[in-house]
């Protein structure tokens, strides 16, 4: 029974289990009446979950709902859906908003969605003074009371006539700004507003402008009055007065100042007039402004004043103005249409005018020294004027130039250029120089005291002379050079070494070492070295020649080694030639004494030997010596060595000496074997 009670149990709880089965479907967020909202009007923010239940039972839905990933809203619902309510919506309402929704252990997120609150408020703009002065500030404060940051504030300042200034200003972390605008002259009834402005999904949405603001402007003075006395017409030599004053509403901190082309000329402080006067020139002819200042406050006037001429400048005329030393020189000054005047003639100078005479004319006996501009002056009721300079030039006759080569020595190497230089120790600059090479005019440099010239055409046979002329503006004319001859140096080319005997010299023997090059102008220096771990000058001479020889007497087993000789001349460019090498062998004296210690002993030797052969073979005959035919084998045997020595053949006997000693035996087989051998040379063909 409670068995069966468990089963059923446990059935039961199964199916209870597979009733409570469910999924999440989709999680989705959307926004009414659209995701473009007005500010203002009202929103919601609607979550629905759709979810599959495998029997219909309650669900418990927690929902959550993110802006920007912020949380805005929480709700619990045994319902699918939740509602956020905006019943106001404000452009900071603008976001990404996205709900997630949890239940029975499992969540869900929906996608996000973007809503836009269209518009912004108006913004609300405030002035810090509503009336000031001017050269003062008006600080103003534009608000944006339920937007957020970050945000751009436009103020606009506003004036009969004129175009707006206009001033950005960017907050990132506030709803409001504050910016100064400064008032400025003219400015008598100003307006002021703004608007704001944010960035949306890179669009920018810009609120309506604000509330005007008016702001009244005061003048602490008015503006100068500016007066020239006995007019603003007159004619030079005449005083003028100028007088520049104000009306302030208080003095403290006035100031008035005089200009004229940006020039102060004069000025005064805490004070409502300036007087300034001068002896009036053609230069004070313009336009003058007077300016008063307080604080930031600032009001200018212009006045134009003519002043007429009361005589034209002075000209000087010169009789001439090039002109040689020691000669006259006449200066006159005038003044055209008009002859009353105080005349005096001056030298200009760096260091001040040089006065040379009060009058109109100025004749004089000149030198070099004389040269430099010269200027007249007049003077009528104190003006004073001065005329143009005149140039005047004096000159020196040049001297006899000198034309050398700027090295030195006259003297250059082929493939070298020639610089020349010409200098004339007297005369007045500029001058005039010519260079010539032969007849043919080669380069004309005008310059002070000298002049270069580069000839980059050397060649080897060139015989043509070099000069050069000089002149300047004085009437003597021109002066020339001695003729100047270069010599043309050849620089050294391929130098070589030889030697008679050449390769290999006997000890003690002489050497002829022959140096020479293909090309070079004389003298060459000539140097002969022989290499070892560093080079070892042997013999050196300079000569007027393309070659030296140099003997060198008995040399030596030490003097074997490699050798080379270097050529120079004034070109400074040392030639060397190929190696070559030289074996110092043994004499042939040398040679016979070293053969006979070899040869003497080995033939002592050789006698000895055959003497103790001799000796040795005789004892070996004995009594044999004695038998019959013995004379007979002798002389055959004789014969035939002399026989055979003289066809080239040397016979030593060797077969006859190995018989000997390899055929020591007894008496008898020793007869034998003489017999033996006395038979054979009997048969020998030369025998009979």
């Amino acid at each position: 029974m409670y068995l069966a009670l468990l089963v059923i149990f446990l059935q039961c709880s199964g199916l209870y289990t597979q009733e409570r089965v469910f999924t999440f479907n989709t999680v989705e967020i959307k926004v009414q009446p659209s995701v473009k909202v007005k500010n203002g009007a009202p929103m919601s923010i609607v979550c629905h979950a759709d979810i599959s239940k495998s029997t219909d039972f309650q669900l418990k839905h927690n929902f959550t709902i993110f802006k920007d990933g912020k949380l805005v809203f929480m709700t619990v619902s045994n319902k699918g859906d939740a509602q956020y309510e905006i019943p106001m919506a404000r452009s900071s309402d603008t976001g990404e908003y996205e709900c997630t929704v949890e239940a029975g252990g499992k969540t869900k997120s929906s996608n996000s969605l973007h809503v836009w609150v269209t518009g912004m408020t108006k913004p609300i703009l405030t002035a810090e003074k509503k009336e000031v002065l001017e050269g003062e500030v008006v600080k103003l404060r534009c608000e944006l009371p339920e937007e957020v940051p970050p945000l751009y504030f436009l103020f606009r300042k506003i004036k009969m006539n004129s175009t707006p200034k206009e001033k950005l200003v960017f907050e990132p972390y506030r709803n409001f700004s504050v910016v100064e605008f400064s008032v400025e002259e003219g400015d008598n009834i100003l307006q002021f507003d703004c608007f704001g402005r944010r960035n949306v999904k890179l669009e920018f949405e810009s609120s309506e402008y604000s509330n005007k603001t008016l702001v009244t402007v005061r003048e602490p003075f008015i503006k100068p009055t500016l007066n020239a006395k006995p007019s603003s017409n007159i004619t030079e030599g005449d005083r003028i007065q100028f007088e520049c004053s104000t009306v302030v509403a208080r003095m403290r901190d006035i100031e008035i100042i005089l200009q004229k082309n940006r020039t102060i000329l004069n000025s005064v402080r805490d004070e409502k007039l300036l007087k300034y006067s001068a002896v009036a020139t053609l230069e004070d002819s313009g336009e003058y402004l007077c300016k008063v200042e307080q604080g930031r406050a600032s009001k200018t006037t212009k006045l134009n004043v003519v002043v007429s001429e009361l005589f034209p400048k002075p000209i000087l005329a010169a009789s001439m103005s090039k002109l040689d030393e020691n000669k006259e020189l006449t200066l006159s000054c005038s003044i055209s249409g008009f002859r009353k005047a105080n005349f005096s003639i001056l030298r200009k100078n760096s260091n001040g005018d040089i006065w040379l005479k009060n009058s109109r004319n100025l004749t004089m006996r000149v030198n070099v020294n004389d040269t430099g501009s010269y200027i007249c002056k007049a003077e009528v009721k104190g003006i004073v004027k001065e005329s143009r300079p005149v140039r005047i030039n004096v000159y020196a006759p040049v001297s006899k130039p000198t034309l050398s080569v700027v090295s030195g020595l006259p003297e250059v190497v082929l493939g070298k250029p020639l610089r020349l230089i010409c200098r004339s120790v007297m005369g007045t600059p500029p001058i005039t120089f010519t260079f010539y090479k032969g007849n043919e005019v080669k380069k004309v440099v005008i310059n002070d005291t000298y002049a270069t010239f580069l000839d980059e055409n050397i060649r080897p046979n060139d015989r043509r002379g070099y000069k050069c002329d000089a002149r300047n503006n004085h009437s003597s004319g021109m002066k020339t050079s001695n003729i100047l001859n270069v010599t043309v140096i050849v620089p050294i080319r391929n130098a070589s070494l030889g030697s008679i005997p050449y390769g290999e010299v006997e000890d003690g023997s002489e050497i002829a070492f022959l140096c020479s090059v293909k090309e070079g102008s004389w003298p060459i220096h000539f140097r002969i070295f022989r290499k070892t771990d560093h080079d070892v000058l042997l013999y050196e001479k300079s000569e007027n020649a393309d070659r030296v020889v140099w003997h060198k007497e008995a040399m030596k087993r030490q003097d074997t080694g490699t050798y080379y000789c270097m050529a120079s001349n004034r070109a400074n460019v040392d030639v060397k030639s190929h190696p070559i090498t030289i074996s110092v062998i043994l004499a042939a004296w040398q040679k016979g004494i070293i053969a006979a210690f070899v040869l003497i002993p080995i033939a002592g030797a050789v006698t000895l030997t055959l003497w103790w052969f001799l000796c040795k073979k005789k004892k070996a005959k004995g009594p044999s010596m004695e038998m019959s035919g013995s004379a007979l084998a002798t002389n055959l045997t004789s014969e035939k060595l002399t026989r055979q020595h003289n066809d080239g053949d040397y016979y030593t006997g060797s077969s006859y000496i190995e018989d000997s000693e390899n055929h020591m035996k007894s008496t008898d087989e020793s007869n034998d074997s003489v017999e033996n051998r006395h038979s054979r040379i009997q048969g020998h063909p030369d025998a009979t």
